[in-house]
């Protein structure tokens, strides 16, 4: 019978649109961690078209759909918004991606039996977002008017946002949503930042906010507002606190998926991960700075205190 999948040259190609970081976690736990460790080198066995992007949907969406439409092996993607473009581009080649939650995304069937072109990686976004909103609050017990960082065109910042405000019920606290779709919507919303009412900020996991990090972070720090984060590269900025996955265990296990699919398995029959793991991360410098005492419970707790 023969394959519903392209044909594929001697070294099989793979196209990766990576977030628009430099040197990402991703990048090196994918080749260094991942297939190089399952004996994958790249330029020998494997060729690997890199394609960054910008943060925005429209760029994801088009360098996705030009990748998709080149005819690689496999696509490796990490963001919901790439995931969906992959698929619309293509019911055949084989998709690995690193998504919230993709069968609320509509991704896949299932986690146990994706049922399509793709499967991956999935992180809960929702209990994610929960938690970092009680961890904010437990260095921040007297904040009743929380601020949510939001990118509401990406269908996993809505996920977030609704997550918050359904914990925010339960801990008797307001949220207001920051909602910034663009670069130049992001720009508007961190100049106000300083002359809002917030008593404190919860950036969610979205690749416009990841690209312009050290902007994000260095808004909050001015604003004095304590504030979560979704990653620990944020930290490099003068984030309080992160609370996320670890993005090179994240790649890591994706690497295991696209061997996966190399040696000949399916998409639709491999099983969707969940990520596990999770880190709390606390720099005691930036508290002291902005006055904020975080108890010793929560700092006993941390996989990593900066001082």
């Amino acid at each position: 019978m023969p394959s519903a999948y392209p044909e594929q040259p001697a070294i099989p190609r793979i196209g990766v649109v990576v977030p628009p970081v430099a040197n990402s976690p991703y990048e090196t736990g994918l080749l260094r961690d991942g297939l190089r460790d399952l004996g994958y080198s790249e330029g020998k066995n494997i060729i690997v078209e890199w394609r960054r992007s910008t943060g925005a949907i429209r760029d994801q969406q088009a360098l996705v759909t030009a990748l998709v439409r080149s005819r690689p092996a496999v696509v490796v993607v990490f963001s919901t918004v790439a995931a969906r473009a992959a698929l619309e581009a293509s019911a055949k080649t084989p998709v690995v991606f690193l998504s919230g939650d993709p069968v609320l995304s509509g991704l896949a069937d299932s986690l146990a039996r994706p049922g399509r072109n793709a499967t991956g990686v999935s992180v809960v976004l929702t209990e994610l977002t929960a938690k970092r909103l009680e961890l904010l609050l437990e260095v921040a017990p007297r904040a009743r008017r929380i601020a949510c960082l939001v990118n509401s065109a990406n269908p996993a910042g809505q996920q977030q946002l609704d997550a918050t405000r359904k914990a925010a019920l339960k801990l008797g606290v307001q949220i207001v949503a920051l909602d910034a779709r663009n670069e130049g919507e992001l720009d508007t919303v961190l100049r106000a930042l300083s002359r809002s009412e917030a008593d404190g900020i919860l950036v969610t996991g979205d690749i416009l906010f990841r690209a312009n990090k050290s902007k994000v972070t260095q808004a909050v720090r001015r604003a004095r507002l304590p504030a979560t984060f979704p990653f620990k590269e944020y930290h490099d900025d003068g984030a309080l606190m992160s609370y996320g996955t670890d993005p090179r265990e994240d790649a890591r296990m994706m690497a295991g998926y696209v061997a996966k699919i190399l040696n000949g398995a399916a998409p639709s029959d491999i099983p969707i991960e969940q990520v596990s793991k999770y880190e709390l991360i606390i720099d005691l410098r930036v508290a002291r700075e902005q006055g904020v005492k975080v108890p010793q419970e929560l700092l006993l707790r941390a996989d990593g205190v900066i001082r």
